[in-house]
């Protein structure tokens, strides 16, 4: 016997159509190109998110077609997010950090013959289509006035666009299976792999982020986003928050901790999400420049974390600066991406602060909708609770199954699990515990040695602003750790100093082979430091025939 309930597609344009009725009021607020603020509502969202359907209609882009935008955080890369996959095409969000021929190669891939993109992104975009094969349709984000000045003619000024459209009068009726939107991985080893995302894995996902165990977003939350909209949907939250009507508050391109602290302390924000290298500059800039007293009038209740495991140091400083709960997530662009978040249990209620500590420095504990396991040479998954050590693998709502232009179930072994590319433990309450990346855990001797681990241990001194572990061969262990250090403005530390504090926290023959201090790090787009790269630079420092 079959239930007798309604059942109704689950589809972005419903999600917007929701926040148009109950929460049409609420403010959207977006940072302009010149450094203006700019204040809409969900509902102006929604009513220029039909107008953009239609428009789409007249320029003759296909239901099932990808839409291409480069752009950051701001209003109208929102408005594309629910016009472009609510009137049946895909949004396939182009990396500007990426270089001029890995865009071109994602813009080629996903087959674009739209372009919307920012006007202080527009060089960006004509040095890319100087090397792309295929004509494409420029529209830039701004008003006929503000377009930037170029040698192309063609270009389309976005609110000419949205102008001569009249706003569809609802979204046409689609499979809840069908692709929404289009976003590739950072490309950290090799080409970026594009990653389909369905109506249906998107709002599950978005609903999985108003559960208490996840973001708890709600209505009573101003939230601002740091996850850049060109990154695994910007972890979802432009549209979990339409779904509880959360105020949303989108950073623009100035991501630099002055800037953010401006943006939290004067639109009151509660809650917000990044990668760890971002809050650092943050904390940075309220520590050099904030007395106690303005400290204490943000109103920044919880910041959530991923991207990047979350240094313990950073775990501390949120909470003896600003009083802050943090939580760290664990995801990838696979996943969309959030599938495990560290909140205590209620037998952690009386811990120590030490202990609760340890725990939130963890990945987090599995949301419903999705499974992890640990996987053995040989395949065997085992749960939490088993405490090995091995492969981290995934299924789930909104897991991938297979990347762009392969088959269904390609990424996946027979079991139907998804190979996440991480080493981890899983203890017996399901908390995660990530101790490397398969391509970056070092095997020195034959033991296995934690690049993770040590990262966490240098950033916890006090002069250390970010720091890189890699694996560089070597001529008698195969591989010893080399540790890469960024340091704190007008701080110094010894190579004797800084191991004698790595040495108390991590096994001694774990201590890496030599430190060398650097101006800065290399990073992917979503915030990574990009290993691959410092492998390659360093692949001959512990050779003496070099």
């Amino acid at each position: 016997m079959m239930g007798l309930m309604q059942c109704l597609p689950l589809t972005i344009g419903s999600v917007i159509d929701h926040a148009e009725r109950n929460h049409g009021a609420t403010e959207v607020v977006s940072r302009r190109v010149d450094g203006s603020l700019e204040r809409t509502t969900w509902a102006q969202v929604a009513e220029r998110a039909r107008r953009l359907g239609s428009a789409l209609d007249a320029l003759g882009v296909a239901r099932g077609e990808c839409v291409a935008s480069l752009a950051w955080n701001r209003t109208p890369h929102l408005e594309l997010y629910y016009g472009v996959p609510g009137s049946g095409r895909v949004l396939h969000t182009l990396n500007p950090r990426l270089f001029e021929d890995q865009i071109r190669y994602v813009l080629a891939d996903g087959g674009a013959r739209v372009l919307f993109v920012d006007p202080d992104l527009l060089a960006l975009a004509e040095g890319v289509l100087a090397i792309h094969d295929a004509p494409v349709t420029v529209v830039v984000l701004c008003d006929r006035g503000d377009m930037p000045c170029s040698a192309r003619t063609d270009l389309i000024a976005y609110e000419d666009l949205l102008a001569a459209a009249d706003p569809l009068a609802c979204w046409p009726e689609l499979d809840e299976r069908a692709a929404a939107s289009l976003c590739y991985t950072s490309g950290t080893t090799g080409a970026p792999k594009g990653v389909l995302y369905s109506h249906r894995s998107t709002v599950l996902h978005a609903m999985s982020l108003m559960t208490a165990d996840s973001m708890a977003l709600s209505a009573r939350d101003n939230a601002l986003l740091l996850p850049p909209m060109f990154h695994v949907n910007s972890w979802g939250v432009p549209y979990g928050a339409a779904m509880c009507g959360a105020r949303l508050v989108l950073p623009g391109a100035q991501l630099d901790g002055a800037s953010l602290h401006g943006l939290l302390r004067d639109e009151g924000i509660t809650f917000s999400l990044g990668v760890p290298t971002v809050w650092f500059s943050v904390l940075d800039h309220v520590e050099r420049t904030c007395t106690p007293e303005e400290r204490a009038g943000l109103r920044l209740e919880r910041v959530f974390m991923g991207g990047a495991a979350t240094p313990r140091a950073l775990v501390q400083r949120f909470r003896d600066l600003l009083g802050v709960e943090t939580m760290q997530a664990w995801g990838m662009t696979e996943t969309s991406p959030v599938v495990a978040v560290t909140h205590p249990m209620g037998r952690h209620h009386g811990q120590s602060w030490d202990d609760e500590l340890e725990l939130r420095a963890k990945a987090g504990r599995c949301l419903f909708g999705c499974e992890v396991g640990i996987a053995d040479a040989d395949g065997n998954v085992s749960g939490p609770g088993a405490d090995t050590v091995g492969a981290l693998v995934v299924r789930g709502h909104w897991v991938a199954s297979g990347y762009f232009g392969k088959a269904p179930g390609s990424a996946l072994d027979t079991n139907g699990w998804f190979d996440s590319g991480d080493i981890a433990r899983i203890d017996a309450d399901g908390f995660v515990q990530i101790t490397d990346r398969s391509k970056d855990v070092i095997k020195s001797g034959g033991e296995w040695i934690s690049s993770i681990d040590l990262e966490n241990a240098a950033v916890a001194h006090a002069a250390v602003k970010e720091a890189a572990v890699i694996g560089v061969p070597h001529p008698r262990w195969q591989e010893r750790p080399l540790l890469l250090l960024v340091l704190q403005p007008g701080e110094d530390v010894s190579r004797d100093e800084m191991l004698a504090h790595l040495g108390e926290h991590v096994a001694r023959w774990w201590l890496p082979d030599d430190i060398v201090v650097v101006d800065e790090l290399p990073h992917t787009g979503s915030g990574k430091v990009l290993k691959s790269e410092l492998r390659d630079q360093y692949r001959h420092h512990l050779d003496p025939a070099h």
